[in-house]
């Protein structure tokens, strides 16, 4: 890894105790200004994990607690008529940081869940007919419970296609990584543990990592064929009613290109979008009727892709 990669996930590492993998998939994200969305049972550490990012990399954060009551203007914000100015004035929303944690957001309804689309792809929100363009860096971390618990909406189709990735943190692997984590908490001397923690790098030395990895990392075209016909693959399969969208392509191209950047490279190799190519794509695919309460099934569609497609060989940058 390179040095201020190795700082970003010691720092993290540090409040977030036991799951460098996840650490450094969501800072792949990051670095393409790709939104995550997190698919877990509570209590996992997924807003810990949201606001360490934010503090570690000097950007800021906002988190909204998406409900049923909830309103789009509640995210975007709204024009509110000043009667000793006699206008309207311009009130933001928590839209307006560097990263939105959008909590548990599948218990929003449809409409105000809409309400992030236009951020989330465009990097901008209109208010009331005024477009803003949000700051940059810009990105989206999302929570949401899994779809057996009650009072949850399913994420519409169009704003899952926007999550560069879903990741799942899943419980402790082992005992020891568990215990790490109580002892963590003993170590802590305020309830929020990131509130002492210091930046390891700025905002402008962060969108300079963002700039390398979008104009310095090369990619084959033979990687490029590598992942189209994954996608590919996976439309062929007779389970699925819809695949990945060439959306999903780029989105694995991009995370391809980051991970390679994490690893110190200034080109991508296979192992690059295998290593995201589930993450990237599963979410993507829409199953049959008959499918559809098949636990699992999206990831062993991908997987089966992985394992038939062939992997390009001696690749020469």
């Amino acid at each position: 890894m390179r040095p201020e990669i190795e700082r970003i996930v010691r720092a993290v590492s540090s409040v977030f105790v036991g799951n460098d993998e996840i650490i450094k998939k969501v800072l792949a994200a990051a670095l393409v200004n790709g939104n995550v969305l997190f698919e877990d049972y509570p209590g996992l550490g997924k807003t810990l994990l949201a606001k360490t990012f934010a503090r570690v990399l000097g950007l800021g954060y906002r988190r909204i607690q998406f409900t049923p009551d909830l309103l789009p203007s509640d995210i975007i914000g709204t024009k509110v008529w000043r009667q000793e100015k006699g206008t309207f004035e311009v009130v933001k929303g928590p839209i307006f940081t560097n990263i939105l944690l959008a909590d548990e957001i599948n218990r929003a309804p449809p409409k105000t869940q809409s309400a992030l689309l236009e951020a989330m792809e465009e990097r901008q929100v209109t208010i009331e007919g005024e477009t803003f363009k949000l700051e940059e860096p810009f990105f989206v971390i999302a929570t949401q419970n899994p779809l057996e618990l009650e009072g949850t909406y399913p994420l519409p189709e169009a704003q899952l296609d926007r999550f560069l990735v879903r990741l799942k943190i899943g419980y402790p692997r082992s005992e020891e990584t568990e215990v790490e984590i109580l002892k963590a908490r003993l170590r802590w001397e305020k309830d929020d543990p990131t509130v002492d923690l210091m930046p390891v790098i700025s905002r402008e030395e962060f969108l300079k990592m963002q700039y390398k990895v979008e104009h310095e990392v090369k990619v084959h075209d033979d990687i490029l064929k590598y992942i189209v016909r994954l996608v590919r693959k996976i439309r062929e399969d007779e389970r699925i009613e819809a695949g990945p969208s060439p959306r999903g392509g780029l989105a694995l191209m991009k995370l391809a290109k980051a991970n390679a950047f994490i690893e110190g490279r200034d080109y991508v190799i296979p192992d690059d979008v295998k290593y995201f190519a589930v993450e990237a794509l599963a979410h993507r695919i829409v199953l049959k009727p008959e499918y559809s309460l098949e636990r699992g099934i999206e990831v062993e569609i991908v997987k089966e892709a992985l394992s038939e497609v062939p992997v390009p060989k001696d690749i020469s940058y």
